[in-house]
């Protein structure tokens, strides 16, 4: 491996550390995604370490708290290495173990993090974030309540995902908030009419997920039915029927941009996400999701293709086409409370 191949750092929050320009999203290494293989996914978290990634993603959500016990020996061997952030806000009800509620109320964010801090075996955790906004909760309070955890040194930064602009702007007046992390790729751009500008305006750095559309856009599938039955992508409607059909054929000026750079089409959409940093005035740290050592340097090498004004403009109409919102229910998502 030559220094050429480490990808460049960019600050995470005002103050905050310096991280590579894209992070690596785990959920997939234990939930949501299908069958993996633990052994490939320990390998991906090593290349991609070795690789500049230092921001791994993950959630008490994800696998019911097992992602981040599957986390915790590689964060162990590399503590001073690697920039840990993981969420609350989806709580197991205890009637129901296969149902998720929101709750950003203080005893169960106190209950949380402390679940967390086990899973995870470490004393504190770098980036603390709200999963999913209960709109029943003022923000204020949550914040708040998070704030304590800065101040009790069980959390160093605090990041919030899917919230609206005025709910992100209403955060930071409490607490400094490092961190937003929505959906944002070539599918969907949403955030980008008021989250986007409020974040500049805060100092705050935008983590986009699924930067590569669920792995729509790397052409990898076409449809739901392509997917395992316990893939949960087989439940968002731009993946089903009609709308996936549809969307299939968006993939075409991004396979024209890809044949001229000699990449691929997932190195394309990740470039466009990597490359709004500079379009957009604000950090921008992609955190695509992968479970392969090969993928991963795919996807960093992507942090090097540069766009032209030409090719931008081709790929521009794409997300005003795509069919079927992104979700089931929006009214989780920031764009369905704006």
């Amino acid at each position: 491996m030559t220094d050429s191949s480490r990808i460049a750092t960019a600050r995470l929050g005002a103050g905050g550390p310096e991280v590579g320009v894209q992070g690596l999203g785990c959920m997939g290494m234990s939930f949501a995604y299908g069958p993996s293989d633990a052994d490939a996914s320990r390998a991906t978290l090593e290349r991609a370490l070795e690789l500049g990634v230092t921001l791994y993603d993950t959630a008490d959500a994800y696998g019911a708290g097992e992602n981040e016990k599957f986390l915790s020996p590689f964060f162990k061997a590399h503590r001073d290495e690697v920039v840990i952030a993981t969420k609350f806000a989806l709580a197991i009800p205890p009637d129901d173990p296969t149902r998720r509620i929101i709750r950003n109320d203080a005893p169960y964010i106190r209950q949380a993090v402390e679940a967390s801090l086990r899973r995870l075996d470490v004393d504190v955790i770098d980036l603390y974030y709200m999963h999913r906004r209960d709109v029943n909760v003022p923000i204020e309070e949550t914040v708040a309540t998070m704030a304590d955890l800065v101040r009790e040194g069980k959390v160093k930064q605090l990041g919030l995902s899917e919230v609206t602009a005025d709910e992100l702007r209403a955060a930071h007046t409490v607490h400094p908030i490092a961190a937003v992390q929505s959906e944002w790729s070539l599918f969907s751009r949403d955030i980008e009419a008021n989250v986007v500008p409020a974040a500049r305006d805060l100092g705050v750095t935008l983590v986009p997920y699924s930067p590569l559309g669920r792995g729509f856009l790397t052409g990898s599938f076409a449809k739901a039915e392509d997917l395992t039955t316990d893939d949960f992508r087989r439940q968002q409607p731009r993946f089903t029927g009609e709308n996936a059909a549809a969307n299939a054929t968006l993939l075409d000026p991004i396979r024209t941009v890809a044949e001229s750079h000699g990449a691929s089409l997932g190195q394309i959409a990740l470039a466009w996400v990597q490359q709004q940093t500079a379009l957009r005035r604000l950090p921008v740290i992609p955190i695509p999701g992968t479970r392969r050592p090969g993928r991963v340097e795919e996807n960093t090498a992507a942090t090097r293709i540069m766009l032209t004004e030409d090719e931008l403009a081709l790929l521009e109409p794409i997300a005003s086409k795509v069919a079927g919102d992104r979700y089931a229910d929006m009214r989780f998502a920031s764009a369905g409370r704006e």
